[in-house]
């Protein structure tokens, strides 16, 4: 079971004004939202670096580091750069809404808030973030079962080859060059192959005929003088 669907998703206010994060927290507490507050950037920083949360509401107007400075520090860091900031705000000149979006928000509510509105934006957004964090974990595991599969092909194609590879020492008859099977009873004539077959069957390798100069002038002495 998700966090949307436990009702545990984690939501952290950033708002200078107290009046305001209580405000939000009573309506998004009755709706079973695990909250944190800070009261400024700087705090809202600390807490990012310490937990992980699901979405940030973040105010526009606040001193010392407004939230568009915020915003455009938490999208840089690690921690929280995946995370969807909603800004309040109770500007809705079109450049502000711009430049929220630009610095990565992915939405705004206008101050005084309309509970209907705030709830329906944020339900939103978390559902599309536990989608995202769905899909993200979904494609980390085909990832680490490529790499397996991947490493399991190395290992089975080396140990193709190895089967494939003649190594050690071969016993070949020093007059009929047949080679004598691995492991097998030296005093059975059935343990004994030829060069040829043994090769074509415990090696990569395919033979082709030909016959080198000397065994052409022992067999075919008149072919060999025409030469």
């Amino acid at each position: 079971m998700d966090k949307m669907e436990s009702g545990c998703a984690t939501i952290l206010i950033v708002d200078d004004i107290a009046k305001n994060i209580q405000i939000l927290g009573n309506i998004l507490r009755d709706q079973g939202y695990i909250l944190s507050f800070a009261t400024s950037g700087r705090q809202a920083l600390e807490m990012v670096r310490e937990d992980s949360f699901d979405l940030i509401l973040l105010d526009v107007m606040m001193p010392e580091m407004d939230g568009f400075e915020t915003c455009r520090i938490l999208k840089s860091l690690p921690e929280s750069g995946n995370i969807p900031i909603i800004f309040l705000t109770a500007k809705t000149e079109v450049e502000d809404v711009v430049r929220g979006l630009r610095l990565g928000a992915v939405d705004y509510v206008t101050k005084p808030f309309n509970a209907d509105e705030l709830l329906a934006r944020v339900h939103a957004h978390l559902e599309l973030k536990a989608m995202r964090d769905a899909v993200d974990r979904k494609n980390e595991e085909l990832s680490t079962k490529n790499r397996e599969l991947h490493h399991l092909n190395t290992k089975l194609a080396l140990a193709l080859s190895e089967i494939r590879t003649l190594r050690g020492l071969l016993p070949i008859c020093s007059h009929c060059k047949r080679i004598r099977l691995k492991d097998a009873d030296p005093l059975d004539q059935k343990s004994w192959v030829l060069l040829e077959k043994y090769l074509t069957e415990n090696t990569e390798a395919r033979l082709t005929h030909g016959m080198c100069p000397q065994c052409v002038e022992k067999l075919y002495p008149d072919l060999s003088n025409g030469r």
